[in-house]
Order: C-alpha cells, then structure tokens, then sequence
C-alpha cells in the first residue's frame, strides 16, 4: 500500500516537472575531457520502457542528451552521466552544474571503468565544501520498490571490486549519486551489447526503476 500510494504522489509531481509534455525522461549529459558520455545510447530508452510496464509513471522513453555549457539542464529533473576516462569541467560549467543542482535537479553518475579519479576530481569544483558519502545499504533508495538488501548491483566485474553507492547530500536531499564497481546502466542497455544475462538485465533495469523514483519522491 505504501508503495502504491508512492507512485501515485511520484505522478502527480512528474506533471509539475519543467518537461515539455509532463512525461518523464532522462536526459544524458554531455561533457568534456574525451570520455565517452555517449556510449550505449539504449540505456536510458530501455529503463524508461521498463519503468512504463512496471509502474504507473508516464515516460518519455527517447533518448536524448544536454550539454553540461548550456542551460538546457534546467528543463531535465534527472541527468545521467557514465563513461570510461577523462571528465573535464570548465569553472563555469561547474557552476552551472552546482546551480542545476542547488535548485532541485539530480545526477546519477555511473561508472562505466576508468571513471572515479576523474568523477571525484570534477566534483570537487562543483561542491569544494562536500565530498562522496557512501549510502547504507537500509537507504530507502535500495528498498522503495525493489529490494536490494546489500546496495547496488554488481552486473559487470571491472575490478572485481565490491559495488558501492556513494551521495551528495544539499541538505538531506540525495543530489548526485555515484555508482562505482557496479555498472548498471551497462544492464539497461540492449541484451547484444554486451550479452549480459538476462537475470542481470532484469536486477539493473529493477535497480534503476529503484533510482528514478526515489529521486523523484524526494
């Protein structure tokens, strides 16, 4: 009951969103420094039809990406940022980003190998006076819908590393969470991309149905 009464109120905050047509989508962001933040563009589109069948939210399940030098990223609740390598803020891009997120807006960041020396670098210059907290796995973000009792999943090995949730907190408000070892998004793309098995698929896509309405119930 709990549950359900959660989407319904997640609903009724969707139509308030600045979106074009109140239905929600993930936007992917476009960054510098020569990481590929384009990399599986099927991943968004896939966990946006998951979230379709599985609940009652209305999506937009389209793929498309803002550039972190423009202030497009106000029009988008829910930013996405993954890749391998580099990441490079200019100091105006940083404010930007810091504004973005100080008037509400959220970014998952996922790491997609290669990415969390440059991702914990960046963000220093958007928040100097904040550092990467690791969430408890009791969070509510791990139990709003989906049970995943010991945090994020583990759906690609990198390192072999365990998979660990990490937030920046504005206030008590989740405003950027980073997965690190764990690689979900990878989940959500396309099952021929990298041939994952499909119980893997279905863990990330249900961990990922997980993120997006616990940001948008708090």
């Amino acid at each position: 009951m709990i549950k359900t009464t959660l989407i319904i109120l997640i609903i009724f905050s969707i139509e308030m969103l600045p979106q074009t047509d109140g239905r929600f989508q993930i936007a992917r962001l476009k960054y510098n420094g020569g990481g590929d933040w384009y990399n599986d563009p099927s991943a968004e589109v896939n966990l946006l039809n998951f979230l379709k069948a599985n609940t009652n939210l209305k999506v937009k399940a389209e793929y498309t990406f803002v550039d972190i030098s423009t202030d497009e990223i106000f029009s988008h609740p829910f930013l996405f940022m993954t890749g391998h390598g580099n990441v490079v803020f200019s100091d105006d891009q940083a404010v930007r980003l810091r504004k973005y997120l100080e008037s509400g807006g959220f970014l998952y960041i996922d790491d997609d190998y290669g990415l969390d020396k440059a991702i914990r670098r960046e963000m220093k210059k958007v928040f100097p006076d904040k550092n990467f907290v690791e969430l408890p796995f009791s969070d509510e973000l791990y139990n709003i819908l989906y049970s995943f009792p010991s945090g994020p999943p583990k759906t690609h090995e990198h390192n072999g590393k365990p998979p660990q949730g990490f937030g920046i907190f504005i206030d008590k408000r989740l405003a950027v969470y980073y997965t690190y070892e764990s690689n979900p998004s990878d989940g959500w793309a396309d099952p021929e991309v990298h041939n994952d098995p499909e119980s893997k698929r279905q863990e990330a896509l249900r961990f990922g149905a997980n993120l997006v309405l616990y940001t948008l119930s708090n």
